[in-house]
């Protein structure tokens, strides 16, 4: 009976538990021994297997996080811990491994690949900035984190007609704050792939207030040049010219928490399913994402040596509509 593993890597995303689920149920219904992976690629050089039958997954879809935990691991960097890990994969006699994760999880597969074992990675991230998906699970569940804070912010920023800054994760990509900022009708949003003065962010709250409004919300990405702390202490240097302050909120690890969404789990378990279809056809070295509304592989190869670029027509109509 064919063997195969599932590990999580990287940051936790919602819909991670749903993929783990998809994955063990789908390769269960081929007649194979599904087993998962504890604490990432630090389990796997260490060994850490845990067989998973179909019960063993039942009741984790609607849970936030991994089941199967995650962990930093410096000597899986390491072409000696590379090798350690498919001596342990080897020793359970195990044929295929699942990789749930974004950029740096992804990284991790391509080595094994290179070192010619079979490994289909699926596209989980909420910072959404994995080439080869267009949406990647995780994400929706965040953004919508992140709208429910502006949506408060709102609230209190128009009681005391104040300027708010809120500071979204995504590390070097601005996908999440772009999509906040036009979800959740902000002044301004700053992100890493457009470049901004803190002059000029002014200019838009100061006109959103010369349109009348009773408040101003501007979205930050973690990533760009000037984030929250940095623009909140330009602001304050400056508050006699400028003639306002503001107030920072920064929600940074609640986007990853709490319930994945209907759209995660379900993104999830079609991502989840199509990687064992990759497996059994034979399709290794790739990547399952969601590209054009379906599932697509995309070799990790070209995975890792690509940068996932944003629709810059985003940006524009974001502007248009502040």
């Amino acid at each position: 009976m064919k063997k195969y593993a599932v590990l999580t890597s990287g940051g936790d995303a919602p819909g991670m538990n749903a993929a783990i689920r998809s994955v063990v149920r789908t390769g269960l219904s081929k007649g194979w021994e599904m087993y998962g992976v504890r604490n990432g690629y630090a389990g796997l050089i260490a060994g850490n297997f845990l067989p998973l039958g179909p019960r063993d997954v039942g009741g984790i879809m609607q849970k936030g996080g991994t089941i199967l935990g995650s962990a930093r691991s410096l000597e899986f960097k390491t072409i000696e811990g590379q090798r350690k890990a498919i001596r342990a994969l080897n020793s359970a006699g195990i044929e295929g491994l699942f990789v749930i994760g974004g950029n740096g999880s992804q990284t991790g597969s391509y080595m094994l690949t290179k070192l010619n074992f079979p490994v289909v990675g699926i596209a989980s991230t909420i910072d959404n900035d994995l080439f080869g998906s267009e949406i990647t699970i995780g994400v929706d569940t965040a953004l919508n984190v992140a709208l429910e804070a502006v949506d408060r912010l709102k609230v209190t920023a128009s009681s005391h007609q104040r300027a708010f800054l809120l500071e979204v994760m995504g590390r070097d990509c601005g996908y999440l704050a772009l999509m906040t900022a036009l979800a959740g009708g902000a002044e301004a949003v700053i992100i890493p792939e457009v470049q901004i003065n803190p002059d000029d962010v002014a200019d838009l709250l100061m006109k959103a207030y010369e349109k009348g409004k009773a408040h101003a919300i501007v979205i930050v990405a973690e990533g760009a040049e000037y984030n929250a702390e940095k623009l909140s202490a330009y602001y304050k240097k400056h508050q006699e010219r400028l003639g306002f302050d503001l107030r920072v909120a920064i929600i940074g690890h609640i986007q990853r928490g709490g319930t994945p969404s209907a759209y995660d789990r379900i993104l999830a378990s079609r991502l989840g399913s199509g990687a064992v279809e990759a497996m059994a056809r034979g399709e290794t070295g790739v990547l399952v994402g969601w590209v054009q509304s379906r599932i697509k592989t995309t070799p990790l190869e070209t995975v890792v040596n690509s940068k996932k670029e944003i629709d810059r027509s985003l940006v524009e109509l974001a502007r248009i509509l502040d």
